[in-house]
């Protein structure tokens, strides 16, 4: 549960990137690139820049800044992310990240906005809203979980059970519908750390799980692993889309997650896939694809860093293991 560095950046450099954020002349691919940058950068500049993304016409778009927000860990932004999340005409996807967000931020003013949310009508933004608020009173009861070990650089919305734990029992808590989401997400996070073939299919088994909100998570995960034999779980998740309509689509929270991944794992046997669903009628999952496929171009390419520096500043970003989360 390492939040991501951030570092100093001059003004101008993140004054070069807001302005890029505003002009319609901007792809959406190249907005990330900005957005990935601005995200690692401290202070207020790239604060309000991020706060100023927030308009954007894309939901996705919307959705990742708030989810950039709440990795930050900067309490200025729990006053916005209030407000989406009590926004009910605001894209479900949008709030429940702001939710999220709330809950990675996780002082005493983010509790009244999700506890007023806890049985929210949309259910992936209560479920959310929950997870966020047992997240904070785990943490504030037990302070050393924020401690634990973790090859990534993210602030996750459950401390991961420790890694000695068996994959058998954590695969057996993270498909049991009767526990709470926060200790599936725990497990989820474990079998996340410990990697490999066994941890990959234990999470590939949660594709069958009821909750939206879950299975989105691992898609999530399965992208920052990187690991090739995801590949044909979330392929089936992609695809589980439109033309299923009448057995029951996949929820399009959780494809456009495995579009993402696959573009963070960039095995070139998705390309054509990624091209194919970049035309998908559901504009989160679309735009998800067209993202995918410039991360997978930056993947290939072999080059450090997938950011846009602003100008000819540096603004540091991490190898990235989807359009925005480190």
């Amino acid at each position: 549960m390492t939040a991501p560095p951030l570092h100093e950046v001059d003004d101008s450099v993140v004054a070069d990137l807001r302005a890029k954020l505003v002009d319609p002349k901007t792809s959406l691919p190249e907005k990330y690139r900005v957005l990935f940058s601005l995200r690692n950068v401290k202070g207020t500049a790239a604060h309000e820049a991020l706060l100023q993304a927030l308009k954007d016409d894309s939901a996705l778009f919307r959705h990742d800044v708030a989810f950039c927000l709440g990795q930050r860990q900067d309490p200025r932004a729990i006053e916005t992310l209030t407000n989406i999340l009590h926004d009910t005409k605001e894209h479900p996807m949008v709030r429940h990240e702001a939710g999220e967000a709330l809950g990675a931020i996780g002082t005493e003013e983010c509790l009244a906005p999700l506890r007023e949310h806890l049985e929210d009508a949309v259910l992936e933004v209560a479920e959310t809203c929950q997870l966020a608020l047992q997240r904070v009173e785990y943490l504030a009861a037990h302070p050393e979980a924020t401690n634990e070990e973790s090859p990534y650089y993210s602030v996750d919305p459950a401390p991961a059970l420790p890694a000695s734990t068996p994959t058998e029992e954590l695969r057996a808590a993270l498909l049991d519908e009767q526990r709470r989401m926060f200790d599936r997400y725990s497990a989820l996070f474990a079998l996340r750390n410990k990697g490999g073939k066994e941890a990959v299919a234990a999470l590939g088994a949660v594709f069958g799980a009821r909750s939206a909100l879950l299975k989105h998570e691992v898609a999530y995960v399965m992208g920052q692993m990187q690991d090739a034999q995801a590949v044909e779980f979330l392929t089936g998740v992609l695809k589980d889309g439109a033309e299923h309509a009448m057995d029951g689509a996949e929820h399009a929270m959780v494809r456009h997650e495995a579009a993402e991944a696959l573009g963070a794992i960039a095995d070139s046997h998705t390309i054509a896939l990624l091209r194919d669903f970049a035309a998908d009628p559901e504009p989160i999952v679309a735009h998800s694809c067209v993202v995918a496929l410039d991360v997978l171009d930056f993947e290939q390419s072999g080059a450090l860093e997938y950011a846009d520096k602003g100008g000819e500043g540096e603004a540091p970003a991490r190898r990235p293991i989807c359009p925005c989360r480190g």
